[in-house]
């Protein structure tokens, strides 16, 4: 079997200002200490034909400054047998908020209960390939899980631009007859897919492009060869009248895609932290795709590593879920 090449520290022209290790902690409150959040999160599995590895690391400038990490990372398994569904959850708070880890937790919790009531329905749309039923009510899932997040910020007293949070799922399903993979979800981010040695950036845009569906450019057409859909809400809205105050800004679009996995296949569901420096240092992608072509998944301390290789003049918070496909 061939051996993985050693991890590396950091790619690119030269190491991060910031030290590699955490340094600060975060301020703590002895009555909010379920408050605290941990600097690194990882967790794992294997169901039917994929095995999954994520993670959620605080960023190098959090780290610096004493800050706690914003992205949230939610894994959870619903159902039991060749019938459970595995749902894998991360959102991100907003920047410079007090609360943003508070709001990305709490997206990822009600979005886990909205799935988890509703798994049996769902998962038989994913084996019976239902796709329009499948965008539709995952739709309103987010849509009522990210009201909820908007509420609590009216009980708090805060604006719900100052409580909120991007929201990228995956749903996996435990059957190894199927092979559909159905990613879901609102904000920034990225959605990847290593196959055959290249990496094809498979995130649903807003605005088609022409080109490849390579990491940094273009975008895939609205059905592939294999009939894999790309769907969303573009969000567009009317006009502002003059008569009326102006209106909020649009929401971002609600994003949604099913596909289905080959053997062989490495699919990466991404926060902005990961995905920007996967856009923007081609070298990161070169490594990652040495590390995961050869000799299957990663443990849990490896996909770590992995996912912790640093580039200069990015520095926010990382949280990932791979799925490597038997």
């Amino acid at each position: 079997m061939p051996q993985q090449p050693p991890a590396v520290g950091h790619v690119g022209s030269g190491p991060p200002t910031y030290d590699a290790e955490p340094t600060a902690l975060p301020p703590a409150d002895p009555d909010e200490l379920d408050d605290l959040v941990a600097d690194t999160v990882l967790d794992g599995a294997r169901y039917g034909t994929s095995t999954l590895r994520a993670v959620s690391v605080r960023g190098d400038s959090a780290r610096y400054r004493g800050e706690p990490r914003r992205d949230a990372l939610l894994t959870a398994r619903f159902g039991a047998g060749e019938q459970a569904l595995v749902l894998v959850a991360m959102a991100t708070g907003a920047r410079a908020t007090p609360g943003a880890h508070r709001a990305a937790a709490e997206a990822c919790r009600w979005i886990a209960r909205a799935v988890g009531r509703s798994h049996d329905r769902l998962a038989d749309d994913i084996r019976a390939a239902r796709r329009g039923d499948l965008k539709s009510g995952l739709h309103r899932l987010t849509d009522r899980s990210l009201g909820k997040l908007r509420a609590s910020a009216a009980e708090q007293g805060v604006e719900p631009e100052e409580y909120t949070a991007s929201l990228r799922c995956l749903l996996l399903p435990a059957d190894p007859e199927c092979r559909t993979r159905v990613f879901f979800g609102v904000g920034a981010g990225g959605l990847f897919r290593l196959r055959d040695g290249e990496w094809q950036d498979i995130e649903p845009r807003v605005a088609e492009a022409t080109g490849e569906p390579v990491v940094g450019f273009g975008s895939p057409p609205h059905e592939t060869p294999e009939g894999d859909r790309l769907t969303m809400d573009l969000g567009i809205t009317t006009p502002p009248s003059p008569y009326e105050p102006a209106p909020r800004p649009p929401r971002p679009p609600f994003r949604f895609r099913a596909s289905i996995a080959r053997p062989g296949d490495t699919l990466l569901l991404c926060t902005g932290g990961m995905a920007e420096p996967l856009r923007g240092e081609p070298e990161l992608a070169e490594h990652l795709t040495t590390r995961w072509s050869e000799g299957g998944p990663p443990g849990l301390a490896a996909f770590l590593a992995d996912s912790q290789v640093r580039v200069k003049g990015y520095a926010d918070d990382r949280t990932a879920a791979a799925v490597w496909e038997a």
